[in-house]
């Protein structure tokens, strides 16, 4: 794929700024959507009108908002994990929603929750179970969870990273080699995207000579989602974080990635997702999960406000 002629197909174009500081995330109204496309690059939402779920779907809790939807396909059902603030602790606990199409959700209930706050659960599979990376900066590191009964049991297998604050974090494998993306600044308005490597997700994690990826960059630094391989390319989608938080989210293909090079260069000249025109995203988008289907296609769970 010629990433750089992507950005003349991109479905999406950046709104001007609504608001000229960055906004408490509590504040802002997160819903989750789906959209498809014959490339992750230039999805749509579908004819049905979004959002497919919203803090109402939530039932056994109190939430203010939904966002950070990660799926994964078992069997014949999909299960989309994702971030629900509950209104009393305004903490964010780990929501999942079921489906049989990957376009129409149930809600579930609440599977994971912390006496800290989580969100941005990224699940993934290795060696037959299923695992998850949620965010949870107050917890100290980044903790590895497994699913002891999947969907619903999640026990903590392991911290993977130490330190005080790891947002965003998201693994993938490429080339026998386990990778890692996280944004590692000391505060959102400083943000540092790092890079570690492992043999297993268990670790032991090594930052990459290469590391820190960015620094200071708002726009670029901060994980938006699972990255993905097209055409054996490995892809981080990023979101950016101001003057607005999660205003849109762009895409780098990692051209060269060895355990001592890194190189990537941006997918068009522009975002990927943005604002849309719904009621449900017109502020802006900041996460997408895309999964090829059986037909070449592609499917996402993504989120806006």
């Amino acid at each position: 794929m010629n990433f750089k002629r992507v950005a003349k197909h991109l479905a999406w174009k950046v709104a001007p700024p609504l608001y000229r500081r960055m906004r408490p995330r509590a504040e802002q109204q997160f819903s989750i959507g789906i959209v498809v496309g014959d490339s992750p690059f230039t999805m749509q939402s579908r004819t049905r009108a979004d959002p497919v779920l919203t803090h109402a779907d939530v039932t056994d809790v109190p939430a203010t908002l939904v966002a950070d939807p990660f799926m994964c396909r078992a069997g014949d059902q999909w299960y989309l994990f994702f971030e629900a603030v509950n209104h009393i602790t305004r903490k964010g606990e780990i929501g999942l929603a079921v489906s049989r199409d990957g376009l129409e959700w149930r809600y579930q209930r609440i599977v994971l929750a912390e006496p800290y706050h989580l969100s941005y659960p990224y699940v993934f599979e290795w060696e037959g179970a299923y695992y998850m990376i949620p965010e949870g900066t107050r917890g100290g590191g980044v903790h590895l969870y497994r699913a002891a009964e999947f969907p619903y049991g999640w026990v903590r297998v392991g911290k993977l990273l130490e330190g005080p604050r790891y947002a965003d974090s998201s693994i993938f494998l490429h080339r026998d080699t386990w990778w890692l993306f996280a944004e590692a600044g000391a505060d959102s308005v400083n943000p540092v995207l790092r890079l570690y490597f492992a043999d297993k997700p268990t670790g032991p994690w090594r930052e990459h000579p290469s590391s820190p990826i960015r620094e200071g960059d708002r726009h670029l630094s901060r994980p938006g989602g699972r990255v993905i391989a097209v055409d054996g390319t490995p892809v981080r989608f990023t979101q950016d974080i101001y003057p607005v938080y999660g205003s849109s989210v762009s895409a780098f293909a990692i051209t060269k990635l060895t355990r001592t090079e890194y190189q990537e260069e941006r997918v068009g000249d522009g975002p990927v997702l943005a604002a849309g025109s719904g009621a449900w995203n017109r502020n802006g988008m900041h996460h997408i999960d895309a999964h090829r289907r059986a037909d070449g296609s592609w499917i996402a769970c993504v989120d806006g406000f």
